[in-house]
């Protein structure tokens, strides 16, 4: 039997890289001086959500002279700085010799490595070459400093929806008003019983609205405004003190949700920090499709299945599960993802160690949260009321590990508070 020695010297950013191995036939050697280099088009990013579709960065490399005609795929690889590249973010580029990152898709690589909002970090950037009949091969890395932007928007406004019919009439907060993208023009997505409201601004009475001619115009002190029970949007037009009711739900319809598709909807939530419209829901296997009001007038599907929804478009159709489903009404792409559902199981629960206390998803902070009576006794935490992911807190530390010890509390009220993503929690006692 022949050997055969293919060999390929190959260097990338001043670097030689060797690649050989067998074969039967013949000897082949590749241009030793075949190389690529990676470049930027800055290395200093301040990225901007106002600009989120503005081109900010541009990784460029050279074609390696590999002596005949190769055909290579290209990868951009992003990672934080002096990281190894084992958990770096992948942009896949093609034949081409250049890739274009705008505000949002750089800002997205950013948080996904990790990346603090507001803060100056830096990551390496490097190119990944793959070739049909070889291993990857890397070229060198480039730094670039960026300040990412958080993804949530403040939305948040002095004014607020008094009233029987809201909040006992200052019993408890206001129902918050949120901007919208015109100045002056405030909006609430609301649910209301029967009774009357009013607008006021700071949760006092010093400065208040009604409408004393039922005519949609406010007026200073005006007229409690009568409501029936139902969800609402209410807008409220500061500039021209005029103001909207109107019904208002987003829901999820189909064989997949709790009421089939005759309904009622399974309702979705508006999350004013990210102008989009969520749930955590419990599916079966199935269909299902979006729609406003509980009504098909307005209905959206997936025709194509490509995460962007369609005006009537095809049924949905998903595994029975629980999931965290996510829409954006403005550009009409949605995400429903699995997810965990956490709950505090414990002696000190309500529950004992035998059923679970769930808890809340705060859209604010991406938390859970729990109100709740505690007596003395010890906790933990675990997800779908099951044992086979739970966490307790090993040294009292306010870190969970998993499967860690029994949290000790004392007897009382409390908040808490469990960040998943960070595995950290807090007791506060109200």
């Amino acid at each position: 039997m022949k050997k055969f020695y293919h060999k390929l010297f190959f260097m990338i950013s001043l670097s030689a890289l060797m690649f050989s191995c067998d074969n039967d036939d013949y000897e082949v050697t590749l241009n030793p001086e075949a190389n690529t280099q990676v470049s930027v088009s800055s290395s200093n990013v301040m990225l901007s959500k106002e600009d989120k579709d503005q081109e900010v960065l541009t990784v460029s490399w050279t074609e390696p002279a590999f002596g005949y005609d190769a055909v290579a795929q290209y990868n951009v690889l992003f990672d934080v700085s002096g990281g190894d590249f084992s958990e770096a973010k992948k942009v896949a580029a093609g034949d081409d010799l250049q890739s274009v990152f705008t505000n949002e898709a750089l800002n997205n690589i950013a948080l996904g490595l990790g990346l603090i909002p507001e803060e100056t970090a830096q990551m390496d950037v490097r190119i990944e070459i793959k070739m049909s009949d070889i291993e990857s091969l890397f070229s060198g890395t480039q730094s670039i400093s960026v300040v990412p932007y958080s993804e949530k928007i403040d939305p948040s406004t002095t004014w607020g929806i008094v009233g029987s019919a809201a909040n006992d009439w200052g019993a408890t907060p206001d129902l918050p008003f949120y901007k919208t993208g015109t100045d002056g023009v405030l909006v609430a997505y609301v649910a209301l019983i029967d009774g009357e409201i009013k607008f006021r601004e700071n949760n006092d009475w010093t400065l208040n609205y009604g409408d004393d001619g039922a005519d949609g115009t406010l007026d200073e002190g005006g007229t409690n405004i009568a409501v029936n029970a139902g969800t609402y949007k209410i807008e409220l037009n500061l500039n021209d003190l005029t103001y909207t009711i109107e019904e208002y739900t987003w829901g999820l319809v189909g064989s997949a949700t709790p009421n089939g598709w005759d309904g009622p909807d399974l309702a979705l939530t508006y999350d004013p920090y990210t102008d989009t419209w969520k749930s955590i829901v419990t599916l079966a296997e199935g269909e299902m499709k979006f729609r406003q009001n509980n009504d098909w007038a307005l209905n959206y599907g997936d025709t194509g299945v490509d995460g962007t929804l369609d005006n009537g478009g095809d049924n949905i159709v998903v595994e029975a599960g629980n999931y965290f489903v996510t829409v954006n009404f403005n550009t009409l792409e949605y995400s429903i993802e699995p997810i965990d559902l956490w709950g505090v199981i414990g002696s000190a629960t309500p529950g004992g160690w035998d059923s679970d206390t769930d808890m809340t998803y705060d859209f604010a902070d991406d938390t859970w949260k729990l109100n709740v009576d505690l007596t003395a006794g010890e906790i933990k935490f675990r997800a779908n009321d099951d044992w086979a992911l739970n966490y307790g807190d090993t040294g009292v530390d306010g870190i969970l590990d998993e499967g860690g010890d029994n949290i000790a509390v004392d007897a009382g009220s409390y908040t808490i508070t469990l960040d998943i993503e960070n595995l950290t929690y807090t007791l506060t006692a109200n």
